[in-house]
C-alpha cells in the first residue's frame, strides 16, 4: 500500500491534508509530537470517511528519534512504502532580531529546516527505487518576502524554498517530484495571536485563507495529474503577495 506522510498531521493544515491525501486512497500516517488527542480525533475522521491511518509520533528536530521512528515503521511494513512526504510541521518564535535568543533562532532553522534534510533523506530511497515519489513543503509567505519580526521563520522557510529546488533537479529522472506551497495567512492555531482585523485589510481577497483551501492544492501535488509539475513554489494567499 502506499502510504502518505505528513508532518505536524494533527491540526491546521497539516489535518486538512490528512483528510484529503486520505481520499486519494493513501495510507496516511500522521505525525505528531505532543497532543494525542488532537492526532486521534484527525485519525478518527480519516476513519469515518473510509481511509486508513496510524498515528506516528516524533519529534521532527531530533534526527535520532526521525531515523529510528522511520525505520521500524518500515521494518514493520516490508509491503507498503511512504509515496508521498509533506514537510508541514514548524513553529514561529517571533522576535526582533535585537531581541532574539539563541534558542528562538536555533530551535526555529530545526524544527522548520533541518527537518526537511532529516526526513526527506530518509524516505527518498524508496521513492528512487519505486520510481515515483511526491514530496511536498509547506513553506510560507515569510520565506518569499521576508517579514519583521521572523528573521528566524523567514531564513528557515526560504532555506527549504531553496532546498525544494535543487533536490527537484536531483530526482526527476526517477519521477519524484519536489514543490513547495507557500501559504500566506491561514486561520489555524498558528495564526490565532495575530490581528485578523487589521491583516486582513492588506489581503485583495479581504480574509484569511481555509486550511482545507492549502490541502486542496497539496493534494493536487500529490495527484497523478501533477506529474510534470515540480521544482515550483506555489503561493496561496489570497493576493497578498503574488
Amino acid at each position: 500500500m502506499k502510504y502518505a506522510l505528513v508532518t505536524g498531521g494533527s491540526r491546521g493544515i497539516g489535518k486538512a491534508v490528512c483528510l484529503e491525501l486520505s481520499k486519494q486512497g493513501y495510507g496516511i500516517l500522521i505525525n505528531y509530537i505532543s497532543n494525542r488527542h488532537a492526532a486521534e480525533d484527525t485519525k478518527t475522521s480519516i476513519e469515518q470517511q473510509g481511509g486508513i491511518a496510524e498515528l506516528i509520533p516524533f519529534d521532527v528536530a531530533d534526527n535520532n528519534a526521525v531515523d529510528s521512528t522511520l525505520t521500524t515503521w518500515m521494518e514493520t511494513h516490508p509491503d507498503d512504502f511512504i509515496a508521498v512526504l509533506v514537510n508541514n510541521a514548524g513553529i514561529r518564535k517571533d522576535a526582533l532580531m535585537i531581541f532574539m535568543q539563541n534558542e528562538e533562532w536555533s530551535n526555529v532553522i530545526r524544527t522548520n529546516l533541518d527537518s526537511f534534510f532529516h526526513i526527506t533523506r530518509r524516505l527518498l530511497k524508496d521513492m528512487l527505487s519505486n520510481r515515483f515519489g511526491r514530496i511536498i513543503n509547506i513553506v510560507s509567505l515569510s520565506g518569499l518576502k521576508g517579514l519583521p519580526g521572523q528573521t528566524n521563520y523567514s531564513a528557515a522557510k526560504a532555506g527549504v524554498i531553496g532546498g525544494t529546488k535543487a533536490l527537484a533537479q536531483e530526482v526527476a529522472p526517477r519521477k519524484v517530484t519536489v514543490n513547495a506551497v507557500a501559504p500566506g495567512f491561514i486561520d489555524t492555531d498558528m495564526t490565532k495571536d495575530m490581528d485578523e482585523n487589521t491583516l486582513k485589510k492588506m489581503i485583495p481577497l479581504g480574509r484569511f485563507g481555509k486550511p482545507e483551501e492549502v490541502a486542496a492544492l497539496v493534494g493536487f501535488l500529490a495527484s497523478e495529474q501533477a506529474g510534470y509539475i515540480t521544482g515550483e513554489v506555489i503561493s496561496i494567499n489570497g493576493g497578498l503577495y503574488t
